[in-house]
């Protein structure tokens, strides 16, 4: 049967085939006005629900409200009500589905693909009920096209959010999980968006394999095809998130990527992260305590492996150890982020290392408490030799004299709070061995300061 075009008229639903309409089905606010046959022709349910109601026609009817009166013909003819309250997809993905079986040529993506799976499997759109069918049809598209994409896998797995728990029951979330990661071990590095800017217009290239992933044509707008895959990543749900990434680790992906992933998502949703972009996400993440939440998840998941991008990476690092302060994060999580930080300490700038004291029980300007932890991780790792890219003693020593000349700048910086105490900056001051300096001149400085400071606190310390 060729279908002729349907219309939409306020919260009502028509199909003109010039035949009056012998059955009304409910879904959400919307009635659909339609004919039995297409529908029982490919539907076993609606098939069922039919015949049931023909046999016993005042069931149901009391569920069933119009929502539009076209006269008393209408009415008249309208013989079998039907209401669907937990239809997969709601009233859009039965509109796609009724046009199938009218024989309408319908539309497939990866957006819609899973709504109309499950839409299948509500309503018995099997190959043994009537060939070529809705459930066929849907499968045939997921595992010919979407399983094939990493971009059409994350927006069809993005759909699977409303679709819970039927799309579970069909193995549609986990598919595209296990597509995306699979597909992404073998995939280019800017795939997914590298380098990630961390919005303060740096020119400086970040290199993969020596080649700059940072040239962009001019006059093209600064989301480009490779950014799309993470601005993809980032409209998942935490749940959804946090197993994609658990599926990527289990498959030994790289650091770098799952790092990538990590930090383009936890940008999105967390104001604060990075310094230059103060601006409230546009996310359903507001609370603290989801933030909180979504915060712990990304510090659990972050590689153990030191990232390749050194400073960018740092500087997100340090992003969120501030932020855990904020939102009083859990020990574990702080701790772990401290100990992550001191392996790769080198790599951080002055700026990184000035966190503001967020606790009442600190009276300086500056958490000097938690510089001198992270200190101290680096210290450890570096004795018991396990710090990865930087662990092996010939590149040791200048990582070594690049921390000292850190924490030089540091003390220099911390030295004219007058709140800070003598035998807090003196341990700072010799926590570092003494091969850490090829010259003093930098503590020299600090102490210099410190002890002008001391000496009248209330007269600011000019050179």
């Amino acid at each position: 049967m060729a279908a002729e075009k349907a219309s939409g008229r306020g919260q009502a639903w028509f199909c003109t085939t010039g035949l009056p309409s012998d059955i009304v089905i409910e879904v959400d606010d919307m009635t659909f006005h339609l004919h039995k046959f297409p529908l029982m022709s490919k539907s076993r349910k609606l098939h069922e629900l039919i015949t049931e109601q023909e046999t016993n026609p005042t069931r149901n009817q009391s569920n069933f409200s119009a929502e539009e009166e076209e006269g008393d013909e209408i009415e008249q003819e309208q013989h079998c009500h039907i209401s669907l309250p937990d239809f997969p997809g709601g009233s859009e993905t039965l509109e796609t589905a009724a046009k199938f079986c009218y024989g309408v040529k319908i539309e497939l993506s990866a957006s819609n693909v899973a709504p109309l799976r499950c839409a299948g499997e509500f309503l018995e759109m099997t190959e043994e009920y009537s060939e070529d069918n809705l459930i066929s049809r849907t499968e045939r598209y997921l595992s010919q096209s979407v399983l094939k994409s990493v971009k059409e896998s994350i927006k069809t797995l993005k759909s699977c959010e409303r679709l819970m728990p039927l799309a579970e029951t069909l193995g549609i979330p986990q598919r595209c999980i296990e597509a995306i990661a699979e597909r992404a071990l073998s995939a280019d590095p800017s795939l997914f968006g590298w380098p990630v800017s961390d919005g303060r217009g740096s020119s400086n290239p970040v290199l993969w394999n020596g080649i700059d992933t940072s040239v962009r044509r001019r006059g093209t707008s600064r989301t480009t095809n490779s950014d799309s895959w993470l601005e993809d990543l980032a409209l998942l749900s935490l749940p959804l998130f946090k197993r994609l990434i658990l599926a990527m680790r289990a498959r030994d992906l790289s650091p770098d990527v799952i790092e990538s992933c990590l930090m383009y998502y936890a940008k999105k949703y967390i104001p604060g992260i990075s310094r230059s972009n103060r601006k409230p996400p546009s996310s359903s993440v507001v609370s603290e305590t989801e933030q909180r939440e979504l915060l712990e998840a990304i510090i659990t998941n972050l590689p153990s492996e030191n990232s390749s991008r050194s400073s960018l990476a740092t500087r997100f690092l340090f992003g969120l150890l501030r932020t855990a302060n904020i939102l009083n994060a859990s020990e574990a999580s702080r701790a772990a982020l401290e100990r992550k930080i001191g392996s790769q300490l080198e790599q951080a700038t002055l700026d990184d290392l000035l966190i503001p004291s967020y606790s009442y029980l600190n009276e300086t300007l500056y958490d000097v408490d938690c510089v001198e932890r992270i200190l101290g991780y680096f210290l450890d790792g570096l004795e018991a030799g396990i710090e990865g890219e930087i662990g092996d003693g010939i590149i040791r020593p200048p990582a070594m004299m690049l921390v000292g000349k850190l924490i030089d700048g540091y003390l220099s910086e911390i030295a004219s709070d007058a709140n800070l105490k003598p035998d807090k900056f003196y341990e700072l001051a010799i926590a570092l061995p003494e091969n850490a300096r090829l010259f003093d001149d930098g503590l020299y400085r600090a102490v210099d300061v410190y002890l002008k400071v001391l000496r009248d606190p209330y007269i600011p310390y000019r050179e």
